[in-house]
């Protein structure tokens, strides 16, 4: 719930959208957003999600997590406790056009989402690990048929694990951003591959910021 809200006000300031402009798109009063947004009264998820759309955010979703029991004494008397997990969704794409997605974002329902409790900071997107490149002996270890989440909009550092794409290339890569005596490199986690010098014939496309497996 906090994670939401904080993402609706951050999302209202950028946008310039007033809690009663919002509340007229949602068709409800100006007092119910201040109740939502002063944690005064818990929104529905159909409604946090009505939200997130008229924000320009329909590309995410809040859904519901559901949790283990707890390990206290039960208490007939006390009320069913629900716990909200903001989880927003991303769009898979493929390594050809790992831009394609958010620089032309196809219709609801046209593309596959994954979800994700980041909170991106640009307009993410999924991809799937092919080849073993980024597989290392020891260390942190991105195998082939991992999902990773790009974040377009973070800023790729040194020490960050970076999607990129050279001039003339058809398709993406996927490696690690060192510096070495004033010179950035692509290097792989798989050192049988070798590293590249990062020069002005690749673009940076975004930065990996969480990796997961599918089953």
């Amino acid at each position: 719930m906090d994670k939401w809200i904080a993402l609706v006000k951050a999302n209202m300031k950028a946008r310039k959208v007033t809690q009663h402009q919002l509340a007229a798109r949602l068709g409800m009063s100006q007092g119910g957003i201040g109740h939502w947004l002063g944690k005064r009264r818990v929104p529905s998820l159909a409604d946090m999600n009505r939200v997130l759309e008229e924000l320009g955010l329909g590309y995410l979703e809040t859904v519901l997590v559901i949790r283990e029991k707890s390990d206290a004494p039960a208490n007939d008397d006390a009320a069913p406790v629900t716990q909200y997990n903001p989880y927003f969704r991303y769009p898979v794409t493929d390594w050809k056009h790992p831009c394609q997605v958010h620089e032309q974002r196809p219709a609801y329902g046209a593309t596959r989402f994954e979800a994700s409790d980041y909170e991106a900071d640009g307009e993410a997107f999924w991809l799937q690990v092919s080849g073993d490149a980024m597989t290392a002996p020891s260390g942190p270890s991105i195998a082939e048929g991992m999902m990773i989440l790009v974040d377009p909009a973070r800023e790729a550092e040194p020490g960050t694990l970076v999607v990129a794409q050279w001039a003339g290339s058809s398709q993406a890569t996927f490696r690690k951003l060192i510096e070495e005596s004033g010179q950035r490199y692509l290097v792989p986690l798989n050192p049988t591959y070798p590293k590249a010098l990062l020069t002005d014939d690749c673009r940076i496309i975004g930065v990996v910021v969480q990796a997961t497996v599918k089953f």
